[in-house]
C-alpha cells in the first residue's frame, strides 16, 4: 500500500537534481554523450573538444569540410539539443 508522500524514483531523483542545482549539469553531460546520436559516428569521430558553458556549445572540430558543414547546420543542430533536453540548453555554437 502506498503511502500519501510516496514519490516514484523518477520524481524523486528530479526533485534531488532540482534541489542540488545540479539539473542542468546533468542535462549538459547527457547531451555530450549523446553527440554521436545526434550528429553521427563521422562527425562525432572528428569532434576533438566538446563542452557547454553558458548555453553555448563549444566545438573543435579537425575537419574544416565537416566544420564547415555543422556551421551551416547550426540552427538545426541547436534545435536538436534543446529537443533532445527538453528544455533551452543551448543559444549558441561557437567552433574554437
Amino acid at each position: 500500500m502506498r503511502k500519501a508522500n510516496d514519490k516514484s524514483l523518477k520524481d524523486a531523483i528530479e526533485q534531488m537534481l532540482n534541489v542540488y542545482k545540479i539539473k542542468r549539469r546533468f542535462d549538459e553531460t547527457a547531451i555530450v554523450s549523446a553527440w554521436p546520436d545526434l550528429v553521427g559516428k563521422s562527425v562525432a569521430n572528428r569532434t576533438k573538444e566538446l563542452f557547454i558553458k553558458d548555453k553555448r556549445l563549444f566545438l573543435r572540430i579537425e575537419s574544416s569540410v565537416i566544420k564547415n558543414e555543422l556551421v551551416m547546420m547550426r540552427n538545426q543542430i541547436i534545435q536538436k539539443i534543446n529537443d533532445d533536453a527538453k528544455t533551452e540548453l543551448v543559444v549558441e555554437i561557437v567552433f574554437l
